[in-house]
Formats: structure tokens, sequence, C-alpha cells
């Protein structure tokens, strides 16, 4: 099995900036598109933003223009920077990763989450 490790979540002001990292780790081949997640409470989850191998990324309107996704492949590590933060992106924000084993078994990891908090 593989197992994504996340890391960055705080406390910040409106306007601030954070900055997410995320590690997968194991006995693994491959790591396919990798994004992240939010959750909030009374909202439904939200698919954040996505990056392939090949570095194609797409966002949610609702950070469009706000937040960067990034990867480095080498380190199996995807990154999300956001910047002029809301108290509307205060959420647990989980990464996730397609993993393809050296056993060739093939899943989607996630990350344990990580609270993000903006206040205003």
């Amino acid at each position: 099995q593989a197992q994504l490790v996340e890391s960055g979540g705080g406390l910040v002001q409106a306007g601030g900036s954070l900055n997410l990292s995320c590690t997968a780790s194991g006995r693994i081949y491959r790591v396919n598109d990798m994004g992240w997640y939010r959750l909030a409470p009374g909202k439904q989850r939200e698919l954040v933003a996505t990056i392939t191998s090949e570095g194609r990324t797409n966002y949610a309107d609702s950070v469009k223009g706000r937040f960067t996704i990034s990867r480095e492949n080498a380190k199996n590590t995807v990154a999300l920077q956001m910047n002029s933060l809301k108290p509307d992106d205060t959420a647990v924000y989980y990464c996730f990763a397609g993993v393809i084993l050296l056993g060739n078994g093939a899943y989607t990891a996630w990350g344990q989450g990580t609270q993000v908090t903006v206040s205003s």
C-alpha cells in the first residue's frame, strides 16, 4: 500500500497565504493524477484542483486565480499554493493520488487531511 502525508495547514488571516504539501510513499511504481479536495462544515465536498503527470491543471471556480497546484514528480509530491485566502476557504484539505504499486496494484490513495482556517 501507498501512503500520502500532508503538511502545511494552519491558521491565517484573510488575504494571507498558505502552501500545502503532500508526498506519496511506499512501494510505488507510478503516480498518475494528483489533486486536492476540501471539506467544510455545512458544505459539500469540493474538488479544489487537479494536476496530471504531464502538468495539466484544473481548478474549481471558487479558487481559480488564487490557488496554484504543482507537483514534483521525482518526489511524488503535490503542492497547493493558496493566496488571497478567504474565510470561505476554511476546511480540511485532503490530497489524493492515483497510484500504481510495484506489484501492479492500482488504487486512489488519500492523505490524512490538514486543517486550513482563515480568520476574517
